[in-house]
């Protein structure tokens, strides 16, 4: 059947508008096609996401790269995780294609269960293992991790917050850090570390952080009162003078880093094997030390807290570089590299 719409001069054809609907409900995505290297990552057309009930829409202006994406695009895991990260994310490739946990934009849709958002307000969301960030548009719980997000916060500084920010609140939570304690951070340039140096000297403690040489004078400048350049002293060498000692990278395993601790110390094991995961707490107890590992809550709490703290100009996430949407594999190079300081940031629209 020949179907038409219009009267008059001007007569539109319904078929006519079947490529531009389609264009519509379609959108950009950067899908990870295997696991390997950032050649698997490629462009697609895939279905624009429309709200449940409970549900936003996000049109997406920012997201990162971060030391998650590139681990599961590469399943390159710490010991022990291989076997535990496949049956996870995907035997042979991964479940969820879309990588990127943290997104800034603006809200583009919303199910009719929702009356906390509007179309066109800004916020930052943290979706953490269910991904979906490196894409146009993104649906999220609207009572999820999402907040609004002020006017003078840009989306770029906005995108690096949750996965460092509320990372590092997580953990100085579980270890209490208090008032004039001494507390150590190996990687305190990076993503977690930048943010526990920040939020830690914000609140009283005494922190020495640990870096390579070129990174020095930026923890330094983000409240560090001691630097330690790695290259030219080993944190092995400093002894058990910390209250509180943060191993954000996985370069000592827990026998190591409980050497620093005084006794009754306490251990964040944020970055390590499958073994220091496990065995934990049972090592730390036995020594009367506090350990804790594992992941990090997601918790909204959090995610207001830190842009609370971004707000008042108490804490900044540093952000290494900004990739357009087209580069995503080159942020993952970057972010592979190791050498990354704070956050890798990508660009979309």
């Amino acid at each position: 059947m020949n179907r038409s719409l219009g009267s008059g001069r001007f007569t539109l054809k319904v078929e006519d508008l079947r490529p531009k609907m389609k264009a519509i409900l379609q959108m950009k995505a950067m899908a990870c096609m295997g696991y390997g290297p950032p050649e698997v990552l490629q462009i697609l057309e895939v279905q624009k996401p429309e709200p449940e009930a409970d549900e936003i829409v996000i049109r997406v202006r920012a997201t990162t790269v971060t030391s998650g994406d590139w681990r599961i695009r590469s399943l390159e895991m710490p010991p022990g995780f291989g076997l535990l990260a496949r049956l996870i994310f995907g035997l042979t490739k991964p479940r969820q294609p879309i990588l990127g946990s943290e997104v800034a934009g603006e809200v583009e849709a919303m199910g009719d269960k929702v009356a906390t958002f509007q179309p066109g307000d800004r916020v930052v969301a943290f979706d953490g293992a269910k991904m979906g960030g490196h894409a146009e548009f993104k649906a999220i719980k609207a009572a999820g991790c999402v907040v609004a997000l002020p006017e003078d916060i840009d989306f770029e500084t906005a995108a690096a917050l949750p996965f460092g920010g509320t990372t590092a609140l997580h953990f100085l939570r579980k270890t209490a850090v208090r008032e004039g304690e001494k507390v150590l951070v190996i990687g305190a340039s990076g993503s977690v570390g930048s943010a526990i140096v920040q939020i830690a000297s914000h609140r009283g403690a005494k922190v020495t952080g640990v870096c390579g040489s070129s990174n020095v004078d930026l923890v330094r400048s983000l409240g560090a009162e001691h630097v330690v350049d790695y290259s030219k002293q080993s944190v092995l060498s400093l002894g058990p003078r910390f209250d509180v000692v943060f191993e954000t990278v996985g370069s000592l395993n827990l026998s190591q880093t409980i050497t620093l601790l005084r006794d009754g110390g306490r251990a964040a094991m944020i970055s390590g094997g499958l073994a220091n995961t496990i065995f934990a707490m049972l090592w730390g107890k036995s020594r009367g030390i506090k350990v804790v590992a594992g992941p990090a809550e997601e918790r909204v709490e959090d995610l207001r807290e830190i842009l609370d703290l971004t707000v008042t100009k108490a804490f900044r996430p540093v952000i290494d570089s900004i990739y357009a949407f087209e580069e995503i594999p080159r942020a993952h190079l970057r972010v592979q590299g190791g050498r990354k300081r704070g956050n890798v940031v990508v660009t979309i629209g």
